[in-house]
């Protein structure tokens, strides 16, 4: 098959594609690497199944499908800035404008794409669509506790306007769409300079600088390792029955963010103290956490990869990319 990722070289992009290009797809990956880096595609950006355009969705043009291709069979939409984090120059608070540019307008160009050549379409949502949560843990049908002026809105309602159109198009134009809602997801190629919260605790860690968790610490999070974040996408796209409908992604595992501060201390043996900062971000979920029952009986899907053993992997790649950027002696 014909597959557009956009997004393709970002962090779980990079990991859908290698994984499509393993089972002999064609695909494109649509990527303008203003958070993603083809550093993630290292050996695979010369395999002739593999084409990649540097173009910003939001301005693409719908007449005809990249130079050579005659039809697309599916198309991924993941392309968006997802870091919260107001320090790192990835997050959508950084990128506000192309954060609700690319999920709206850039939705919009990718749908008609999309119906022109009756493509199969996956929007990546979010979990951050259920605001902060007045229900734990939360299920598809909780329409959320959100902020439509607080400064995570700029991702938020973009997200949520995506899948505002990705239904009307499924509703009322007939195209098979469908939508991921994508929790809190680790591993490799999570950038540092992205500065998520496990990220960040790592780096931290192997740098023997102290962890700072914001507040008390008692919000939750459940992680899901990468690997088992695209096997549900990918069987979301491809299971039968599955047009319209909207589906939970994520670990159904939740922690505290204190217990995930004192659990990389731990893995990576650091010194580290644990700092807290006084307050909490605006609008910063409490508690977050994926009712996943529908993805096990649609897909029969779950996250399979055991948290130490994802923290670990996670560790060593973030250890890697800190080691290469060391400034050698000559």
């Amino acid at each position: 098959m014909n597959i557009i990722i956009t997004g393709g070289a970002g962090f779980i992009g990079s990991h859908l594609t290698k994984r499509l290009l393993s089972e002999g797809h064609t695909v494109i990956v649509v990527d303008n690497l203003l958070t993603g880096a083809l550093e993630n595609l290292e050996g695979h950006l010369h395999n002739p199944a593999l084409t990649y355009v540097n173009q910003d969705v939001s301005i693409m043009s719908v007449e005809e499908a990249p130079a050579g291709f005659e039809h697309i069979d599916q198309i991924f939409h993941l392309a968006s800035p997802a870091s919260p984090n107001h320090h790192s120059k990835f997050s959508y608070h950084a990128l506000p404008m192309e954060t609700m540019m690319v999920n709206t307008v850039g939705t919009l160009n990718l749908l008609k794409l999309a119906e022109k050549y009756n493509a199969k379409f996956l929007f990546a949502s979010t979990s951050e669509v259920y605001g902060d949560p007045e229900v734990n843990p939360q299920p598809e049908t909780y329409f959320g506790n959100v902020s439509t002026t607080g400064p995570r809105s700029v991702y938020d309602e973009a997200k949520r306007f995506g899948e505002t159109i990705t239904a009307y198009f499924i509703r009322d134009r007939q195209v098979d769409g469908r939508i991921v809602r994508i929790f809190n997801t680790y591993g490799p190629h999570l950038s540092p300079a992205d500065m998520r919260m496990i990220v960040n605790f790592i780096q931290q860690a192997l740098r023997g600088e102290p962890i700072t968790v914001y507040g008390d610490g008692t919000q939750t999070r459940s992680l899901c390792y990468v690997d088992d974040t695209v096997e549900g996408i990918v069987r979301l796209m491809n299971y039968e029955h599955t047009t319209g409908e909207v589906v939970n992604i994520g670990s159904s595992q939740e922690f505290t963010v204190l217990e995930f501060a004192h659990m990389v201390k731990q893995l990576t043996n650091s010194p580290s103290p644990i700092e807290h900062t006084e307050h909490l971000p605006q609008d910063d979920p409490h508690k977050r956490r994926a009712e996943t029952s529908k993805a096990q009986k649609l897909l029969g899907w779950s996250a399979q990869t055991n948290l130490e053993s994802g923290l670990r992997h996670t560790i060593e790649y973030v250890r890697s990319v800190i080691m290469s950027s060391r400034p050698t002696n000559n």
